[in-house]
């Protein structure tokens, strides 16, 4: 997972999930946290974030490659 803060209690998400180390999709959430800790924050917003449209995704993590985005 990647993720970094959006502001101090928001964070945005990336899972990207590897096949045979190679990426195989991705998919971007955000959620608000209580900021305290956003190592152990991700998780949560991993399981209960807001899936994000592709168009945001892009602009949030451009160095991921969009054609491989989880619809």
């Amino acid at each position: 997972m990647l993720s970094y803060a959006l502001a101090p209690k928001v964070l945005c998400v990336a899972v990207v999930n590897y096949e045979s180390n190679v990426l195989f999709d991705w998919a971007c959430y955000i959620d608000a946290v209580q900021g305290f800790d956003h190592n152990i924050e991700m998780e949560y917003v991993k399981l209960h974030g807001t899936k994000q449209p592709k168009e945001i995704a892009q602009l949030l993590f451009s160095h991921l490659p969009i054609e491989k985005y989880r619809s």
